[in-house]
């Protein structure tokens, strides 16, 4: 009997952490509305239900880390146990934790919290913001794998009252004015109108003193 309980007690230890919760994204609102604005104050609250996988709603040797982008947050995580608030706990920073005998209840009981973060929107992030990031942790503090849900929020591509540059317009395209033919068409060094011509009288010349040669 007592070898029994020792196997048990070590196979326990080995294969027996308790199992990671399931943590479901029901619902996130912003304020101001999509797409955040650089610089600007952003609020958003995220609802996530928990959904136990062991004997409890979650792990009292667990914990709960969250995480945000925005800049100066201040977190407000408030527990609900069957639709009723229980424990709430304030934050501030990057990064905020929650115990896990605060969230650990009978499977009875239906367990859910809401997060809601007001912080700035900083600037130059690219293309999108992590507004929070929910992880459970072990009683060793790592991750539990495949624990974590994001939520994530486009920036807008220029900070609001930056005016956009209207493009240049290309110059107009003429074409060229049409040459009356007394003009002749011009090259350099060179003119059609006045070398025909002279090479005209210049033959009539020629002409004419071969002529008066021969007389």
């Amino acid at each position: 009997m007592v070898v029994a309980i020792l196997f048990l007690t070590s196979l326990f230890l080995l294969t027996g952490a308790p199992a990671a919760a399931t943590l479901v994204l029901a619902n996130v609102s912003f304020s101001p509305v999509l797409p955040l604005a650089p610089g600007s104050v952003q609020y958003t609250t995220s609802s996530i239900t928990i959904i136990p996988s062991g004997a409890t709603t979650f792990s009292r040797y667990h914990s709960l880390q969250m995480q945000t982008g925005l800049v100066d947050a201040r977190w407000d995580i408030q527990v609900v146990v069957d639709g009723v608030p229980a424990a709430q706990q304030p934050a501030s920073g990057a990064t905020a934790f929650v115990n896990g005998y605060l969230l650990s209840y009978p499977t009875t009981s239906d367990l859910a919290f809401t997060v809601t973060i007001n912080g700035t929107v900083p600037a130059g992030a690219g293309t999108t913001v992590t507004v929070l990031q929910v992880t459970e942790l072990d009683n060793g503090g790592a991750p539990v794998p495949g624990s974590s849900i994001t939520v994530t929020a486009p920036l807008h591509s220029a900070p609001p009252g930056t005016p956009g540059k209207p493009p240049v317009p290309a110059a107009p395209l003429s074409s060229p004015e049409p040459v009356s033919s007394s003009q002749g068409v011009h090259m350099p060094g060179f003119s059609a109108g006045a070398g025909i011509g002279g090479a005209v009288l210049g033959a009539l010349a020629w002409v004419s003193v071969r002529q008066q040669r021969h007389t």
